[in-house]
């Protein structure tokens, strides 16, 4: 099976897409870790992306595209997508990407949650300025206020976590990613999932809805 999960900032597409690849025997296909593992592999596409990222420059659509592609081609049994595509010119560039490799995607899935259920998630979340493990003020909070329970190092809220920061963040996906959703709604397999229950609740959700597309 080769699925697709997609949804905004703080829905939990990195925690449950590792988690569901796991369960069902998949690889999962995280855009940053793929960057990341070409660059260090040295392929010729890592070796391009690696460029743009020592400059600070966004890696460039068809360089993306190579590292998926030789992501993909290693993954004989079946992949995991995360955090790709990101609009509708890339969601078309994967489309010909996959027919060229004689494949598919079976399942598309879309998380959604409130933007005050993600607003919470993302701005109470708290990371180890020396170690970077990841906390949560309400769902997963450390031993000790303000240290990390993995390192003893001071928990920061990054710039990025701060309300206003994650509102406007979220504006802007729901604005790119509007024509996304309506690209992948056509799709035959496409799954929107609520995503707001505990991470064990939306876990089974996400498992029951890609077992049953994969017996379609």
């Amino acid at each position: 099976m080769n699925a697709l999960l997609f949804g905004p900032p703080g829905v939990g597409k990195g925690t449950q897409g590792k988690r569901l690849a796991a369960a069902l025997g998949l690889r999962h296909l995280a855009m940053g870790d793929m960057l990341r593992e070409a660059v260090r592999r040295g392929t010729p596409t890592g070796k391009l992306a690696k460029r743009y990222m020592d400059a600070g420059e966004l890696v460039p659509d068809e360089v993306v595209a190579g590292v998926i592609r030789e992501a993909i081609a290693a993954s004989e049994e079946g992949f995991l997508l995360d955090g790709f595509p990101r609009n509708r010119t890339q969601a078309e560039m994967l489309d010909a990407m996959l027919a060229e490799m004689g494949r598919r995607l079976d399942c598309v899935v879309f998380m959604d949650a409130p933007e005050d259920v993600l607003v919470d998630r993302l701005s109470g979340r708290l990371v180890c300025a020396a170690c970077g493990a990841s906390f949560h003020r309400q769902y997963s909070p450390p031993a000790k206020p303000g240290v990390c329970d993995v390192c003893g190092g001071k928990l920061i809220v990054r710039e990025d976590d701060r309300e206003e920061v994650v509102r406007a963040r979220l504006r802007v996906y729901r604005e790119q990613t509007a024509p996304l959703l309506a690209y992948y709604e056509r799709h035959p397999g496409f799954v929107r999932v609520n995503a707001q229950g505990t991470p064990d609740e939306v876990f089974n959700t996400l498992q029951e809805a890609l077992t049953r597309c994969a017996e379609v």
